[in-house]
């Protein structure tokens, strides 16, 4: 496939857009203004933005506590994620939510949850109502590779692959499931294997290239709208920090296997293909960084500056109400 310099640099605006934001999360937490434990996608940024690109605007996204990059691939408004992440009011559910319920109804991103695999049956659900209100919409699940030793992902993809749901299953398997190396919980190098047992097509894809994450996700996505779903895509990618912030994830793997992916960081990956592809790239991309980091810096200002949820809000949004 052939991708315009223009393409490509919207690519890595939003790659380094969600780079960004991230490190400037990790920043706020160690300075005690998030509170909880935030769990960061720095390095697999060209999974979330590729798989988005593939989607169109009425499609749907159920994600993951890791999931800060794909909320913001499908165009959510970065200042009010800051203020949902700081807890304030005007975030995306009010405050209440924080790091892991990054929520976004109206651009497509369902609410996720804490709990590993729990996305797979939610997923497959709304897939389901999809096919019953006769919608051509795709949902995009997304996961993490431990979440296939886990009952009810299986239970999912077996009933995904019965009725031929429109769900597209996307795998970042980062090679740690918090810290555990993957490959020691499973027999063999390849989870798409196991999955292809159940029926279902399978893509590898190359995690770190967006433009690959792009290609692969696109295919599926024309797959199962046209009925021909479920696809199960697995993405090898890395995170280049722990598992949440407080993790500096040294304990469980070499600073030369991370040194080795960082090597392939996908965003010096890209900046190496639009330098190939255009001369004086490099001063496009710094003004381009430049650009973002001073939007971010206004987005999070903005976000510490607003009011607190008042006490009065507690219980709205809930299915239970108090008596007095």
């Amino acid at each position: 496939m052939q991708w315009s310099v223009e393409k490509l640099l919207k690519l890595y605006r939003l790659m380094f857009l969600i780079r960004t934001f991230e490190e400037r999360c990790l920043r706020l937490s160690y300075q005690g203004q998030i509170a909880g434990s935030i769990h960061l996608c720095v390095g697999q940024e060209a999974v979330a933005v590729g798989a988005a690109e593939a989607l169109q605007e009425e499609d749907l996204t159920v994600t993951t506590y890791r999931g800060h990059g794909h909320v913001l691939a499908r165009g959510v408004d970065p200042y009010r994620a800051f203020a949902e992440m700081l807890g304030r009011r005007s975030g995306l559910c009010g405050g209440k939510g924080g790091s892991m319920h990054l929520t976004a109804v109206a651009q497509g991103v369902l609410p996720p949850n804490s709990i590993v695999a729990a996305g797979l049956p939610i997923a497959t659900g709304v897939a389901l109502a999809q096919r019953y209100l006769r919608r051509t919409s795709v949902v995009l699940c997304t996961f993490g590779e431990g979440a296939l030793n886990q009952g009810a992902a299986h239970e999912a993809l077996n009933l995904a692959a019965i009725w031929d749901l429109p769900v597209i299953f996307l795998c970042e398997n980062n090679g740690y499931a918090e810290m555990t190396p993957a490959y020691s919980m499973i027999k063999g190098e390849s989870f798409a294997a196991r999955v292809r047992a159940y029926g279902i097509a399978t893509y590898e894809v190359d995690g770190m290239d967006v433009c690959a994450v792009a290609e692969g996700t696109m295919q599926a996505v024309e797959q199962a709208r046209a009925g021909q779903g479920p696809i199960f895509i697995e993405a090898r990618t890395y995170r280049f920090l722990g598992h949440y912030q407080a993790d500096p994830g040294t304990a469980y793997r070499s600073a030369e296997e991370v040194q080795r992916w960082r090597a392939r960081d996908p965003l010096k990956l890209l900046r190496a293909r639009l330098c190939e592809q255009q001369v004086d790239t490099e001063r496009m991309l710094t003004a381009l960084e430049e650009e973002v980091k001073a939007y971010l810096e206004e987005c999070e200002r903005r976000a510490l500056a607003d009011p607190w949820p008042e006490a009065e809000v507690l219980t709205e949004g809930v299915y239970a109400s108090i008596q007095a």
